[in-house]
């Protein structure tokens, strides 16, 4: 070794030997032995730093261009099709405004809490859901994991639903509406109406046959349909191109995509309570029964809603919140956009049955007409005396009062031979009792509905554009809760990454698109994400609260909100929440286990629906999707556990941000809680971390990234020391 190179070697074993001496006395604060440490590095590189640090926020990620622009794209993912064609269902189902006081309830207990939690990390840490969890417990980084494989999942056939409305938004600008009557048949001797179309009706022979044109089971899959796979192939593109810059593409779509639907359920609205028959759907569907409300399934079905509402576990929330200002008052955002959700759900609900009073007016003037001709044959042929009608009746032109009460008068005169005249009481609330949810109130029940419209085209429209625009801000959430993760994780470029995800999905949803593809639509949406993301929130509040330490996570909030969050949050993260998602987890999968697992098919032949069973492989994809979703959860713990990956090697555990870089950490994630409550993640500390190294730069060095939680991130060369007690610090 050359002679000046023996010097050098020993003026840096004296300096590291001084250093120690220094730290191990307890003449010197830890602020001064900090101070210390900072001297070693040349003044020129301390002012660069600074200057660095100064732009620090602006550097290392994008942020949002206003505080509008992220409750709007919040409020596009939390608000989606679920509030349109799912709560007015499950209200109508639960007893009607009595359903409003349970989910008000659970929105207080479940809901927001759990909200605020996830928008509180994604802020405070700043990372996707992978990073957030990841730091919070290595051994518990699979939850983020397991939140962006439900996201694909459900990413996977959402956008089929938006395919498919883009479908009937295109066939929509044609008067008549092509769902307005059944197509005619024509031979060679005579032309007769579609007998399938003749058995159901006009909107739901459109929906099976022309759009979807659907086989009798899920074994057959009848090819592709190439109208629905085209109309895939464009909402992935338009997903792609919408959220290829991220946050600054998407967050200036958000301004349509998310106040378009509202101007259009107002206008709805107002139209359709101009109609006939509209205030006997809204009060119907108002009028409580609250005898309902002691079933417990009324209160689990009202906390799934909740749930699945406001976006829980599926990552977007997180990565929404990540981008914004570390003193954002985060609590005020998850009151407002829960309420924004709740009062959105109510107006939906308003519009739907407003429409459907209006629709079930219209069947029962048809239903007094039918009736009332039978009546008048039945008359003629001496079946019923002339002597029972009451003379002021005109049969011909009845009356919804005169039918009740020739119905009434008949059914007593005739009480035993009634049944066999087979006539219809023709009551609106027997046709608004019929629940219908999903695709059936969107393509069926309100298509059927808006025919009856004057001007049904424009309204067509309107409606199907809305439920574009309620999909679409729900994709983007979605899709930004597997892209942000990633790109935190793995720096990979964020517009490849997004190309590549959407591509890989449109092939993968052509399992949707083939002409049974509406049985696996119903397969994915029952069973790839309910107890997944059930599992995974209740290991986030888990995570937060007993891993990190609900005390901890207060003194953060507190140090980021600028003021203490009330007790009230405290006791619904410990105790409260975790103990109802434990509840709500064990009712779904019983409620699972008593459900035989099955698919409502179409029969052509029947022109009706019959429930079947899932074939054998139909059965293990059910179970497949259920346990892939949750399958990194233990997995990575077990990984994190056994050590079966060396820290050095460049996992997950060893991986922190700063500035766009990967910095490669030595030290344990698990044991660095303090840098998350003085208000730092471990790349922005302001000194290097002292512990059982020093670190050091050395004169002349190239330059290498080793520093785990240094300031300058790189330059810095580990001398080894005896262990030391947390006292001595």
């Amino acid at each position: 070794m050359p002679k000046n190179s023996k010097v050098v070697k020993r003026d840096l074993d004296d300096d590291v030997i001084e250093s120690v001496k220094d730290l191990l006395s307890n003449e010197d604060s830890v602020e001064e032995v900090s101070k210390k440490s900072e001297l070693i590095v040349d003044v020129q590189e301390e002012k660069d730093t600074d200057a660095e640090d100064g732009s620090e926020a602006d550097d290392e990620r994008p942020a949002w261009n206003s505080k509008l622009q992220y409750i709007l794209a919040q409020v596009g993912f939390s608000v989606g099709l679920g509030n349109v064609w799912r709560f007015p269902y499950l209200c109508q189902k639960n007893g009607g405004g009595a359903y409003l006081l349970p989910y008000l309830i659970l929105l207080l207990v479940i809901g927001i809490p759990l909200f605020f939690l996830e928008l509180s990390v994604g802020q405070r840490i700043r990372r996707g859901s992978i990073g957030v969890w990841n730091y919070i417990s290595p051994k518990l980084g699979g939850i983020g994991f397991a939140s962006c494989v439900v996201c694909y999942f459900v990413a996977l056939y959402y956008n089929v639903i938006i395919g498919w409305t883009l479908f009937y938004f295109s066939q929509s600008f044609q008067q008549p509406l092509p769902w307005d009557q059944c197509p005619l048949v024509k031979n060679a001797s005579h032309t007769y109406v579609e007998p399938e179309c003749e058995q159901s009706s006009a909107t739901t022979y459109y929906w099976y046959r022309e759009a979807l044109d659907i086989t009798s089971s899920i074994s057959d899959s009848g090819g592709l349909n190439w109208k629905m796979t085209v109309c895939l192939l464009v909402a992935w593109v338009m997903v792609c191109l919408a959220m290829i810059k991220g946050i600054q593409s998407s967050g200036k779509i958000m301004y349509f995509s998310s106040l378009f639907p509202y101007v259009v359920l107002i206008c709805f609205l107002i139209r359709s309570l101009l109609l006939n028959g509209s205030i006997d759907g809204i009060r119907h569907m108002f009028t409580p029964k609250l005898e309902m409300m002691l079933e417990p399934k009324v209160w689990r079905e009202a906390a799934t809603q909740v749930f699945f509402a406001l976006g829980l576990g599926f990552g977007g929330v997180i990565a929404f919140s990540s981008y914004n200002k570390r003193d954002n008052n985060c609590h005020f955002d998850a009151v407002l956009v829960s309420f924004i959700n709740f009062f959105t759900s109510v107006l939906a609900t308003l519009v739907v049955f407003a429409v459907l009073g209006f629709k079930a007016n219209i069947v029962n003037e048809k239903c007094i007409s039918q009736n009332s001709e039978m009546i008048l044959k039945l008359l003629k042929m001496g079946n019923i005396s002339w002597d029972v009608i009451p003379h002021h009746i005109n049969l011909s032109a009845v009356t919804v009062e005169d039918y009740r009460l020739v119905y009434d008068i008949i059914q007593k005169v005739k009480e035993e031979e009634f049944a066999v005249l087979h006539l219809s009481a023709c009551q609106i609330e027997d046709e608004l009792n019929k629940a219908v949810q999903g695709t059936g109130l969107a393509f069926i029940a309100f298509t059927e509905a808006m025919t009856h419209f004057p001007a049904s085209p424009f309204w067509s429209v309107m409606f199907f554009l809305m439920l574009i625009n309620l999909g679409l801000g729900s994709m983007f959430g979605t899709i930004e809760g597997i892209i942000t993760p990633v790109v935190d994780t793995f720096k990979v470029r964020k517009e490849i990454l997004t190309v590549i995800c959407c591509l890989l999905a449109f092939c993968i949803g052509l399992i949707f698109v083939q002409r049974s593809g509406n049985y696996f639509v119903t397969m994915f949406d029952d069973y790839s994400a309910t107890l997944p993301l059930l599992i995974v929130v209740i290991l986030e509040n888990i995570a937060v609260s007993f891993v990190y330490g609900i005390d901890k996570f207060i003194e953060d909030l507190t140090d980021m909100l600028g003021f203490a969050p009330s007790k009230y949050y405290y006791y619904m993260w410990k105790y409260i929440s975790p103990l109802m998602l434990l509840t709500l987890l064990i009712a779904s999968i019983v409620n699972m286990g008593l459900s035989p697992p099955g698919y409502n098919a179409w029969i052509k032949e029947k022109a009706s629906e019959e429930f079947l069973s899932y074939p054998m492989w139909g059965m293990v994809v059910c179970f497949s999707l259920m346990v892939l979703a949750i399958l990194p959860v233990p997995v990575v713990f077990i990984i994190r556990r056994c050590n079966l990956i060396d820290d050095s090697s460049g996992n997950l555990a060893s991986v922190t941000y700063k500035r766009g870089r990967v910095l490669k950490e030595p030290v344990n994630l698990e044991g660095d809680d303090a840098s998350l409550i003085h208000g730092k993640i471990p790349s922005e500390m302001s000194s290097p971390s002292f512990g059982k190294n020093i670190y050091r730069k050395q004169s002349g060095s190239p330059t290498l990234d080793t520093a785990p939680n240094g300031r300058y991130g790189i330059g810095y060369l580990m001398a080894d020391m005896p262990d030391m007690p947390e006292s001595d610090l």
